[in-house]
C-alpha cells in the first residue's frame, strides 16, 4: 500500500535497495546477468543518468512483481555479491560503493517504519504495527538547562576514517556567534500550551509560506494527534494512545517548529551551532552521545519505536529541525557519475535536520550526519530543540 506521494510500499523499498547494489556494483561486471531488465525502470528512484523512473506517486500500483519475486531478486543479488567478494580485487574495487549501499539500505529501513506508520494511520480502526510497550517512563524536562556555545571558530564536517556521506564534507571552519542550545527537546505538554494559546491561529508566529500551508491543510496540531473523549490522543506504531505531556513532541514540520520557537521567544539552532554543541558535550562529559535507544535496540528489547524522553546528549529520540537551508559546504563537489545524484541534486528548498530518531539504526547516526526534508514534511519522527542568543 502507498498512503501518499512521499511514502513508498514496503515491497518497493526492498526492491529498490537491492536495485542499488545491482545497478552501481554488479552491472559494471561484464559477466553479470541481471535478474529482470524491467526492474531498472520500476525500482530506479530518481537517478536520471541511469534512465527513466516509474512515477513515485504510483508505486503503490506496482502489483507485479509480487513479494516472493522481490525476495528472489534480493537473494539473487546477495548471492552474486557474496560470490564475487571472494575475489580480493573485486572486494577492494567495490568496498566504497558497498558501504554506501549498506547505509542506503539503513535509510530505507527507517523509511519503511515511518511509511508503514503513515499508512496504518489512514485506517480509522487505528491498527498497530507491533503491540509493544513503550520505553521507561519519561521524567519532566528541565527547561532551564542550556549548553553554552561560545563565539569563535569551529571545525564543521566529517573527519576521520569512518563512513560518511558526501554532503558531510569537506571539513571546514565556521565562525559562530555565541548561542545557547536547550539540553532537552520540546515536550508534548509544552507544545500543547502553544496550541491552547492559539498558536495555529496567530499568524504573527508563522512564516508566510508556513501560514499558507497550515491554512491549506487545516493543521491544528502535530500529525497523528486526534481529539477523542475530550482529550488529545496520538497515533503510534503501537496504536492510538493518550498524549503524554512529558514525551518529546514529534511529527511536526519545519514551519510548526519555527512558529513554536517564535511563540516561546526563542529560535531554532543552525546546523553549525548544533554540531558545535555536540563537540562541546563530547569534550566536557563522559556521556556517550549514542546511548539512547534507536530502532535496532528498541526492537531487540521488544519496545515500541516511539520517543518517550529526551536523550542525554543531542542525539536520538527524533530528528531535530535546524534553521539551516540544505546546501553544499564550501568546496563541496558531488561524486562523479550517477552516484553523485544521491545527495547533491536535492540542495534546494530543503532544511537540515540533525540527531537521528528512534527509527534510525544505532550504527547509522553521527554528529555530522545531515538529514534534509522540505519544510512541510511531517511524517518522519521530527521534533524541536530550541536555541537562544
Amino acid at each position: 500500500m502507498q498512503s501518499m506521494d512521499d511514502a513508498s510500499p514496503t515491497k518497493w523499498h526492498l526492491a529498490h535497495t537491492t536495485w542499488f547494489f545491482e545497478t552501481f556494483i554488479l552491472r559494471t561486471q561484464s559477466d553479470y546477468r541481471e535478474f529482470d531488465s524491467e526492474f531498472n525502470f520500476l525500482f530506479n528512484s530518481y537517478y536520471n543518468s541511469i534512465g527513466r523512473q516509474y512515477p513515485r506517486s504510483r508505486r503503490g500500483l506496482i502489483s507485479r512483481p509480487g513479494m516472493q519475486q522481490v525476495k528472489d531478486y534480493r537473494d539473487h543479488v546477495d548471492r552474486e555479491l557474496s560470490k564475487r567478494l571472494e575475489c580480493d580485487e573485486f572486494a577492494t574495487e567495490a568496498a566504497e560503493l558497498l558501504q554506501v549501499g549498506i547505509n542506503h539500505e539503513q535509510q530505507h529501513q527507517e523509511l519503511m517504519l515511518t511509511d508503514a506508520k503513515h499508512m496504518l494511520s489512514c485506517n480509522p480502526t487505528w491498527p498497530t504495527y507491533r503491540d509493544d510497550p513503550f520505553d521507561s517512563a519519561a521524567t519532566p524536562s528541565d527547561a532551564n538547562r542550556w549548553i553554552e556555545v561560545p563565539a569563535g571558530m569551529y571545525t564543521i564536517g566529517h573527519g576521520g576514517d569512518g563512513f560518511a556521506y558526501d554532503n558531510e564534507s569537506p571539513r571546514h571552519s565556521a565562525h559562530l556567534h555565541a548561542t545557547s542550545i536547550a539540553t532537552t527537546l520540546v515536550t508534548n505538554g509544552e507544545y500543547l500550551e502553544f496550541i491552547e494559546d492559539g498558536g495555529y491561529k496567530r499568524p504573527e508566529f508563522w512564516l508566510s509560506m508556513g501560514w499558507a500551508t497550515a491554512e491549506q491543510n487545516d493543521w491544528n496540531a502535530p500529525l497523528y494527534w486526534h481529539q477523542r473523549d475530550g482529550r488529545w490522543h496520538q497515533f503510534t506504531l503501537a496504536g492510538l494512545v493518550p498524549v503524554e505531556a512529558a514525551w518529546p513532541v514529534t511529527h511536526v514540520s519545519y514551519f510548526e517548529a519555527d512558529a513554536f520557537a517564535r511563540w516561546a521567544g526563542k529560535r531554532l539552532p543552525t546546523e553549525f551551532q548544533w554540531e558545535a554543541a555536540c563537540q562541546i558535550i563530547a569534550k566536557s562529559s563522559d556521556t556517550s552521545l549514542e546511548q539512547e535507544p534507536f530502532a535496532d535496540v528498541l526492537m531487540q528489547q521488544n519496545k515500541c519505536i516511539h520517543p518517550t524522553r529526551s536523550p542525554d546528549g543531542l542525539m536520538g529520540a527524533a530528528w531535530q529541525w535546524t534553521s539551516s537551508s540544505y546546501a553544499g559546504y564550501p568546496g563541496y563537489c558531488p561524486p562523479a557519475g550517477a552516484v553523485g545524484e544521491y545527495n547533491g541534486k536535492f540542495m534546494c528548498n530543503q532544511y537540515v535536520l540533525r540527531g537521528g530518531s528512534v527509527a534510525t539504526s544505532s550504527n547509522h547516526i553521527r554528529d555530522t550526519y545531515r538529514n534534509f526534508f522540505p519544510p512541510e514534511a511531517r511524517w518522519q519522527f521530527t521534533t524541536i530543540r530550541l536555541a537562544d542568543d
